[in-house]
């Protein structure tokens, strides 16, 4: 499944029998769903998973979600492979009557990504305390209630197992607004900054998020950012982001950490990617995509600041990645 978190997609499940998913009130990456539709292969079967709390047709009729069944998702992912992500819009109609020139016009019209800064549109809107750490069997989800640490996360779309991933490392953990100026966050007194993932053209939301990125830069916070917190972070810094013709989507991708040498297979979601020939000096890449050799993080040389485009709290490793996580909390203890 794609990240719900990227407003204006499509969510395309190629599972065979998408009911056995189910919907978990308690474990969805995001408060509002913003994804605009679902493609399924097949008719959504009765949840079998023992977590789930309601049957995912349920979960889309009530956050107003249109879905269509009987898609060749595989032919469907062929084309977007061979040809790019084409423009479509799915349709419902109560009265059985579709305006297919409307339709087609709609898909038509749309601008594309290219210029959106869609982060403002997913981001909370005012501060907030995060506590809850990553689900157990037999316990569920825990709280952080000793933490050793705070860290400050910039929401520009963040997915709640990101925030779960923190807290349980032993941080207390405070969200901002993807707007929230400098000075409002130093002033909450971070042990280390995070940059969350979230949807959209890095260089339009790079207009507000870069300056007030720099500052906290120059104020030497341990730095850990993700996605498009990845991407703001290398914009901040100097180098140039650009559309990709076919961007990462799903749960098996490699990524060589060019440290170690070692592979790991990741989660990804995104159209868009740093160029690393842009990368300026004391910046340097860590990982590379294995499928096309892309840009798949960074460190900046002698400090404390580096980056992932992938999602190291998702599990298609499934704990390949997790000891990013750890890397950010030396960090901050060694900072501090």
């Amino acid at each position: 499944m794609t990240d719900p978190s990227f407003a204006g997609q499509i969510i395309t499940f190629t599972f065979p029998h998408i009911g056995n998913v189910g919907a978990n009130a308690e474990d969805i990456e995001t408060g509002t769903p913003a994804a605009r539709g679902c493609v399924v292969r097949m008719d959504i079967t009765e949840p079998s998973n023992f977590r789930a709390a309601e049957h995912l047709n349920a979960w889309l009729l009530r956050h107003g979600i249109v879905g269509i069944a009987g898609i060749d998702t595989r032919r469907l992912t062929r084309r977007i492979r061979d040809s790019g992500a084409p423009n479509g819009v799915i349709v419902h109609a109560k009265d059985g009557v579709m305006d297919i020139a409307a339709a087609h016009s709609a898909a038509k019209d749309w601008p594309g990504l290219e210029g959106m800064d869609l982060s403002l549109d997913v981001s909370c809107t005012q501060t907030y305390a995060w506590t809850e750490t990553p689900w157990q069997l037999g316990s569920g989800f825990g709280t952080q209630d000793q933490p050793k640490r705070h860290v400050v996360a910039i929401d520009y779309g963040a997915k709640r197992n990101i925030l779960r991933r923190l807290a349980g490392a032993g941080c207390r953990v405070t969200v901002v607004p993807a707007k929230a100026t400098a000075e409002e966050i130093l002033a909450l007194n971070p042990d280390g900054l995070f940059l969350a993932n979230g949807p959209g053209d890095p260089a339009a939301t790079a207009k507000h998020a870069v300056p007030t990125l720099q500052k906290l830069l120059a104020a030497g916070l341990p730095t850990f950012g993700i996605c498009l917190g990845h991407q703001l972070l290398a914009l901040a810094l100097g180098a140039k982001s650009r559309k990709m013709a076919i961007g990462h989507r799903g749960a098996n991708h490699p990524v060589k950490d060019l440290a170690t040498g070692k592979v790991e297979i990741t989660s990804q979601n995104h159209g868009f990617v740093i160029d690393q020939d842009t990368l300026p000096a004391g910046v340097s890449a860590t990982h590379i995509s294995l499928f096309d050799g892309s840009l798949e993080g960074l460190q900046v040389d002698g400090k404390p600041v580096f980056s992932v485009q992938y999602h190291p709290e998702a599990s298609p490793g499934p704990h390949d990645s997790h000891y990013l996580f750890q890397r950010f909390i030396h960090a901050i203890d060694q900072a501090n």
